[in-house]
């Protein structure tokens, strides 16, 4: 489990250059094509697909970059802690704060699509601890609440 600190988060060049970092600490290297899925990623403000970031990458590049492309450098993001998955509908955020490792917590609005990350690990430490109690080996908990966010239940 994740310990408490505190934690920066990164927008714009800074996250560009955090992702980078923390890309290159884990052994691997920071190329082109990385760098513009990355770009493309960091610029939706809600979770994108994978075909929504070949579709900007390609407009980008100037040439037709393919979904499976992506999928394999989204693979690569999300075990660096470089990007999450939102699983429940199987879509990609860039990590605002690559350099911290934390149990995925998001909140979905059904409503319009947004979802917002947020550091618990003393929720996530339950669920941890639960899985352990029924002998199961825990990697990572992923939770993933739906409903309907502050702007939509507005409306």
């Amino acid at each position: 489990m994740a310990h408490a600190h505190s934690h920066v988060i990164h927008e714009g060049a800074s996250l560009k250059q955090a992702a980078r970092d923390t890309l290159e600490k884990s052994g691997q290297q920071w190329t082109a094509m990385r760098a513009s899925v990355f770009d493309a990623l960091a610029q939706f403000e809600r979770p994108a697909s994978a075909y929504d970031i070949a579709e900007a990458v390609s407009k980008a590049e100037g040439r037709r970059i393919a979904a499976n492309s992506i999928y394999r450098i989204l693979d690569l993001f999300v075990a660096s802690n470089l990007a999450r998955r939102v699983e429940s509908v199987n879509a990609y955020v860039a990590n605002a704060h690559p350099d911290c490792q934390h149990d995925c917590i998001f909140l979905v609005c059904d409503a319009c699509g947004q979802a917002t990350h947020i550091d618990d690990d003393s929720l996530s430490g339950n669920v941890r601890r639960a899985a352990e109690k029924a002998g199961f080996s825990v990697k990572r908990p992923i939770i993933e609440v739906h409903g309907t966010c502050a702007d939509c239940d507005k409306n």
